[in-house]
């Protein structure tokens, strides 16, 4: 990936100067779309760019990391800075709680019987459904059908318990796959804590028709966080602070689906005191250490730090440092350039992943997917939300 590091483009971030020099009117962006174009970012820096829909799964074959812009451009342009802004000052931060704290682990008596209840048999059983769809691709009819499906299980996970402060949410887009936002509300009206997944797949040589089974990449994601809200809806969780799960629609398009939402929360003000992605947890090749890989960058390093604490605190492997993942690589990116603290825990180093991402073998049958393996993240996410909403004790020690 290449990076701009000259003394302009540092400085223009800093001061909080759009990183695009060439503005696009709304009515050129409207233009643009109707004839089959949208405007895609490749690198931090650079002005974004018009491409095809076939150019844009060129980009996926091509391993060439891209976001796509246009339906929050006109937003996204005005707000101040991204995560490259606050490398070089943390004074514009909306909020990182973990900056000047070292948390520590707290609930490990009241975590004990939850995580005992994680299930890796709920989890089987929704994966089956959801391999089902031929595939899950933003714009194919099985991939609309595989959201809806996805809002609907959220849904029946809700009313099997009494919670009016539970809601669940389909968010329209404009393209016809959308994403789920469940909530739990808090006692107060604190900081979200959100834990993420993106719902769709892809079949890199034929989108719309190919075979995309997602698997790993991102059903065992999905899975996870479909778990997490039912074993703390089961434990009668009840938060202090405000924690939503997200299913996003179209990750492999572009970040579409998370790009427009976290552009959402920004312009509104919204206060995110943590994110995590759960994106491609199953898998670890066999004969490899088993470990939880972190990714270093486009995350918050003082949040990367207490999710090691919850590792060792919570789960039977240890974490690990990832090699970079660079630039848009998942969901969590979405959040980082609004400058909200954000983490990735992955499934494997460099070398020990998914090979089979984005073809017809991305199955729970591939050897070296586990779920004993995934149930590790399940249970690190269960962590994750329980310690970082249940009380904000810690957080003015």
């Amino acid at each position: 990936m290449a990076r701009l590091t000259t003394l302009f483009f540092l400085l223009a971030l800093a001061l909080g100067v759009s990183c695009t020099s060439k503005y696009i009117s709304s009515l050129e962006l409207q233009l643009q779309v109707r004839k089959g174009l949208r405007l895609i970012s490749t690198e931090e820096g650079s002005d974004p760019i018009w491409k095809t829909e076939d150019e844009i799964l060129q980009l996926k074959r091509d391993h060439t990391p891209f976001v796509d812009v246009t339906d929050v451009y006109s937003t996204w342009r005005k707000l101040p800075g991204s995560r490259s802004a606050s490398r070089l000052s943390q004074a514009d931060k909306i909020i990182c709680a973990f900056k000047d704290h070292d948390p520590e682990p707290q609930y490990q008596n009241e975590l004990a019987p939850i995580l005992a209840n994680v299930s890796i048999p709920e989890m089987e059983r929704n994966l089956q459904k959801l391999t089902s769809f031929n595939n899950r691709w933003f714009m194919s009819t099985s991939g609309v059908e595989a959201s809806n499906w996805v809002y609907s299980r959220v849904q029946e996970i809700v009313d099997g318990f009494d919670r009016p402060d539970v809601t669940v949410t389909l968010f329209d887009h404009t393209w016809p796959q959308g994403s789920i936002i469940a909530r739990i509300d808090g006692e107060s009206d604190g900081p979200l804590t959100i834990l993420g997944s993106h719902l769709d797949s892809v079949n890199q040589q034929d989108s719309m028709r190919g075979r995309a089974p997602g698997a790993d990449d991102d059903g065992s994601g999905v899975v996870n966080v479909m778990e997490v809200l039912r074993s703390l809806l089961a434990a009668e969780f009840k938060p202090e602070t405000p924690v939503e799960f997200h299913w996003y629609a179209a990750e492999e398009a572009g970040l579409r689906g998370s790009t427009e939402i976290a552009t959402k929360y920004k312009a509104q003000g919204l206060e995110v005191q943590a994110f995590m992605q759960m994106d491609m947890t199953a898998y670890f090749k066999p004969g490899t250490e088993e470990v939880i890989a972190l990714l270093p960058d486009y995350v918050d390093s003082d949040l990367n730090e207490y999710v090691k604490t919850l590792i060792t605190e919570y789960n039977r492997i240890p974490w690990a440092m990832e090699e970079p993942c660079g630039y848009s690589c998942s969901d969590h990116f979405s959040w980082d350039m609004h400058d909200y603290p954000t983490v990735f825990p992955f499934e494997a180093v460099t070398g020990d992943y998914n090979p089979r991402m984005h073809t017809t073998d991305d199955t729970a049958q591939l050897r070296g997917f586990s779920w004993e393996h995934s149930l590790e993240f399940a249970k690190l996410a269960v962590a994750f939300v329980y310690e970082l909403s249940a009380s904000a004790e810690w957080r003015s020690r």
